[in-house]
């Protein structure tokens, strides 16, 4: 989806840092989301653990992600103030 995106946020200009912050934010969120989530399913076998006990444990590390996605999106310059920062 990147090499999508990426024009439409240049076009609005969004700064490409914080799309790629976006990005890996909502891979993360479909990584442990049922049913497709892989990782929810590396959790269970490695825990040896049924995949409804896992995803009760994962519920606030879930919700953790979509706060951090939320804050992300509407505040950009929380992941744009440390490389501004360095470019000085």
């Amino acid at each position: 989806m990147t090499p999508v995106i990426v024009p439409i946020a240049t076009a609005f200009q969004i700064d490409l840092i914080q799309i790629g912050v976006m990005v890996v934010l909502n891979t993360m969120i479909a990584l442990i989301t049922p049913p497709v989530g892989l990782c929810l399913y590396i959790a269970s076998d490695v825990a040896e653990a049924p995949i409804m006990r896992v995803t009760k444990v994962l519920v606030p590390f879930f919700f953790a992600l979509i706060i951090s996605l939320m804050l992300v999106t509407f505040i950009p310059e929380l992941t744009t103030f440390l490389p501004k920062l360095i470019k000085l």
